[in-house]
């Protein structure tokens, strides 16, 4: 069917009734392209809901389940019903995000950040490992030599693979901050960790686990990626935080601005903060539902909460067969969790 004329509410009966407990209204659908394909998406889809502490985002990816959407529905509530806890700093340093593209499309969109700290990622699908090469190597160019590179794989190597990587992309970073997630499994990471001299950050084996402790019993692990939406809220992320006993690196999902603020809100409670956070995200929307995005200025964001702007959700509207999508999965994780 043909693109709706503005963003348009889940349920079509008694806009705003609360449908869904707490006092959350019915919640509207967005669908906003990104300036680079990422994670083989060119695409955000999402939903936005409005409650007595403001507003949340529910945006899990299609790959997520029922059972694995339920945290980040459960997520999107506590910012809409809740709130979150105070915060203990009013500014999180951050990484700029550089995608899968080329060495001059990466050198420009770290120079035009701000940032210190540079998130490169390697190994997309499709792609030859001198590309990564090269993109790193220009991310160094235009960071300079105090600037810091950390790359992401996505689980995408096993341990030969890895390793061997690793080492070269060591040398064409003239030294990593940390490599994400190398490998898939735990046990795997903890190889790789043996065998390299670059700290390893874990992220799809914690918040895709069913036992997210593993990576420190296995010691497969030096930092915790932590990503509010997937792990269920950010009194749960904060909890997990403190059982973990990592240093953490707070992440987007790739959320729009309204999601970004809980990722905010997170690194702002923690009781340390070592390193820069993904959360400059907003950069790879080619547009967000708020007037002022998420953005950094000067390497860093300020903690805030903004609301969606309703010329820009009319203008980030879904059309009828994405909203009835979301539809049937908000349905499918209210019914999974009232039998919880």
């Amino acid at each position: 069917m043909g693109p709706a004329t503005g963003a348009r509410r889940v349920a079509a009966e008694e806009p705003g009734r609360d449908n869904y407990g707490g006092g959350v209204t019915t919640p509207t659908v967005f669908s906003v392209p990104l300036r680079s394909r990422f994670r083989g998406l060119t695409v955000r889809e999402g939903v936005l809901l409005q409650g007595a502490a403001g507003w949340g985002e529910f945006s899990p990816f299609w790959d997520y389940d029922d059972a694995e959407s339920l945290a980040w529905w459960r997520a999107a509530r506590e910012a809409a019903e809740t709130g979150w806890p105070d915060p203990v700093r009013m500014s999180i340093p951050v990484n700029v995000t550089v995608p899968a593209v080329g060495p001059e499309l990466a050198a420009r969109i770290v120079a035009e950040s701000g940032c210190g700290t540079a998130k490169v990622k390697v190994a997309e699908a499709g792609q030859e490992f001198s590309e990564d090469l090269a993109r790193v190597t220009a991310v160094r160019r235009a960071l300079g030599k105090r600037g810091r590179i950390r790359v992401d794989a996505n689980g995408a190597w096993d341990v030969p693979t890895a390793i061997e990587r690793i080492r070269r992309l060591d040398r064409a970073a003239r030294g990593l901050e940390y490599v994400e997630q190398p490998c898939r499994t735990v046990a795997d990471l903890a190889a790789v960790r043996r065998a390299v001299d670059v700290l390893i950050a874990a992220d799809e084996s914690i918040r895709r686990s069913e036992d997210p402790l593993e990576v420190v019993r296995a010691e497969a692990a030096d930092i915790a990626i932590l990503k509010v939406q997937p792990l269920g809220g950010v009194r749960a992320a904060l909890e997990l935080a403190e059982r973990l006993a990592l240093p953490v690196v707070v992440s987007s999902a790739l959320e729009s601005s309204i999601g970004l603020a809980a990722g905010l809100a997170l690194a702002a409670a923690l009781p340390e903060l070592p390193y820069a956070c993904g959360l400059a995200t907003a950069a790879l929307l080619e547009r967000d539902v708020v007037a002022e995005p998420l953005l950094p200025v000067d390497g860093e964001i300020a903690v805030r909460r903004p609301e969606p702007e309703p010329r820009l959700l009319a203008a980030a509207g879904a059309d009828e067969g994405v909203i009835a999508s979301w539809r049937e999965r908000i349905a499918a994780v209210s019914s999974l969790e009232a039998s919880r």
